[in-house]
């Protein structure tokens, strides 16, 4: 047993019960060890779940960095629909990742923060933009893993209309970035 098979452990474990149901006690027996045999990978359940919601976002983060030329627009967009797609892959994949600080990624976020800038981007204006969108999709997804994990299938009230979850994401996903292309700066500038 090691520190990878211990996570790979609670993120399946994750997927067949649920994020409330996940416990040190239900992976020690899954793994067939005592409970404090974990304690040596990881201090915490706190600490355990960070690693899992660390893993868990590996695919977002093997996506492709913007490259210089890219179009800020699509780039963002791309980007946001990448993080859905990874948070969707693992059940209470939301609930997982809300409230992680993303302390691996740091090097890639700057990164998509100086291609922001470099697209003409006030810097404030990106950082606010990426945490609204990034909060706007962690909660979307939210929404959409309690609507399947409760089996809400009752019929909405007259009047009230019908949007797929993936519509409603992209409707507003599109908002912020038709709100954030009002600061833009269109004249080219290098990349720090």
């Amino acid at each position: 047993m090691n520190r990878e098979t211990v996570v790979t452990e609670a993120l399946d474990l994750l997927d067949e019960v649920g994020l409330d149901t996940v416990s040190t006690r239900r992976l020690a027996k899954r793994l067939g060890v005592e409970q404090p045999s974990l304690y040596w990978y990881f201090g915490t359940k706190k600490d355990l779940l960070a690693a899992m919601a660390e893993v868990a976002m590996a695919p977002h983060a093997e996506a492709p960095l913007p490259e210089p030329g890219d179009d800020w627009r699509a780039w963002f967009l791309d980007n946001m629909r990448s993080f859905r797609r990874t948070l969707l892959m693992r059940r209470d994949g939301a609930r997982l990742h809300a409230g992680s600080t993303p302390t691996a990624d740091l090097d890639r976020i700057h990164r998509k923060m100086d291609f922001l800038i470099a697209s003409g981007v006030p810097e404030q204006h990106a950082r606010t933009a990426m945490l609204a969108a990034g909060r706007f999709t962690v909660g979307s997804v939210l929404e959409e893993q309690a609507e399947a994990r409760y089996g809400d299938s009752a019929e909405p009230p007259a009047g009230v209309p019908v949007i797929d979850h993936e519509s409603a994401f992209e409707a507003g996903l599109a908002l912020i970035v038709d709100g954030l292309a009002q600061y833009v700066d269109t004249r080219p500038r290098p990349l720090p």
